[in-house]
């Protein structure tokens, strides 16, 4: 699979809210933090903490994704749309850091500002 085929795979899973197929491109130990929120260590804790965040909203569409890689670090550019249980919407740009290990996420960083979403 060449990596925008499973960068694909990876926010396939986001959009569809499933937080388990989520987690599987994930290492055991991988940090995980997005925006200003405090990082979650452990995919366990990860995936708790991303089954929380999709059910505070209604749904997410992430669109006009671009990646780029080097060395162990993959880069993914895009916009992502938030649709609030209200049916209102949000949409803000984002930049994703992942520094691999192998074929799975040790450390995910989310760059963006969602401090208008709720």
């Amino acid at each position: 699979m060449s990596s925008f085929d499973w960068v694909n795979e990876l926010f396939k899973s986001i959009d569809a809210m499933d937080a388990s197929r989520f987690c599987s491109f994930l290492t055991n130990d991988c940090v995980f933090t997005m925006g200003n929120f405090p990082p979650v260590n452990g995919k366990e804790q990860i995936q708790t903490a991303v089954d929380q965040f999709f059910q505070s909203i209604k749904a997410l569409r992430h669109t006009n994704l671009s990646s780029y890689q080097c060395d162990d670090s993959v880069f993914v550019r895009g916009t992502v749309t938030y649709t609030r249980h209200n049916d209102t919407q949000l949409t803000v740009e984002f930049l994703n850091h992942f520094k691999m290990d192998g074929n799975l996420i040790k450390d995910y960083r989310i760059f963006m500002d969602i401090s208008q979403l709720y």
